[in-house]
């Protein structure tokens, strides 16, 4: 009897939590088919008329708020800093995983003091680098910063390599292989779940975040969508809420579509023994 009234009241809460979670969305998703433009026109939590004509504005109405060009800027960045910073994640990995050297622990204590700071601490010091090196109101200055800021969180990824079984690799060195044959044929092949976890979240991070491209650009052609949303008056309130929308949905789709193959390949595990 005990365990059924704790199993009950755990849901109750579970279910609480998620109504406190979900509702915000819903009502941030609702606003977006707003048929009204201004947040003062919405009487109570929900629209009294829905349209699509938010969403038309959005990509036809670009003669103040070009979204489709701050779309385009946002997928740029976040694809580059993707692919390079998955690169440099994974070697840092592999690198502080397999290899013994002088510095290995005190490089992982430092990383791990570090990266108990916030992000935004640095921005006035990665402002003046940038202001310095002639990279304000450049795409790639942000692709730059995220990619090297990336390693910072080889953690995860470390941890996941540790799981591999020394056999595997010993067995590759008696049949002759290089250390860089070891990486290419042997670890990343048996390392998939964790180079999509890793790709999906060195996208992520560009593609949702503010701080670092309002920083940095200016021009207002290079806006990134999170930048250019918050530019938004009051009146456009509705395009505000169907931009964000919008922007949400790929990586909600990423998220569904890779879930189970990330969840399938991190349980199955690498070592076959």
């Amino acid at each position: 009897m005990k365990k059924q009234l704790d199993s009950i009241v755990t849901h109750i809460v579970l279910i609480a939590v998620c109504i406190l979670f979900a509702f915000p969305v819903l009502w941030l998703v609702l606003a977006s088919f707003s048929k009204s433009g201004s947040i003062y026109d919405i009487d109570g939590f929900f629209p009294d008329q829905y349209s699509l004509a938010s969403y038309r504005r959005l990509f036809t109405d670009t003669t103040m708020y070009d979204y489709p060009n701050w779309l385009g800027n946002t997928l740029y960045v976040a694809v580059f800093s993707s692919l390079i910073g998955t690169v440099l994640v994974i070697l840092t990995a592999y690198t502080i995983s397999r290899f013994q050297f002088k510095a290995r622990k005190l490089l992982m204590k430092s990383t791990l003091i570090l990266s108990m700071f916030p992000s935004f601490m640095g921005m006035t010091a990665v402002y003046l680098l940038m202001v310095n090196f002639g990279l304000i109101n450049q795409l790639w200055s942000l692709i730059l910063i995220y990619a090297a800021g990336a390693p910072m969180g080889y953690l995860v990824q470390k941890g996941y390599f540790d799981t591999i079984s020394n056999t595997i690799y010993e067995a590759a060195r008696i049949d002759g292989a290089s250390n860089i044959t070891i990486f290419l044929k042997v670890t990343l092949p048996l390392a998939k779940p964790m180079l999509v976890y890793t790709a999906l979240t060195q996208f992520a991070w560009p593609w949702s975040d503010f701080i670092l491209p309002n920083l940095l650009l200016k021009n207002k052609d290079l806006w990134t969508v999170a930048v250019g949303l918050t530019h938004l008056d009051e009146t456009q309130f509705t395009r505000f809420a169907a931009g964000a929308v919008f922007i949400a949905v790929p990586i909600v789709i990423l998220y569904f579509a890779l879930s189970k193959f990330l969840v399938m390949g991190v349980s199955s595990g690498a070592v076959k023994e």
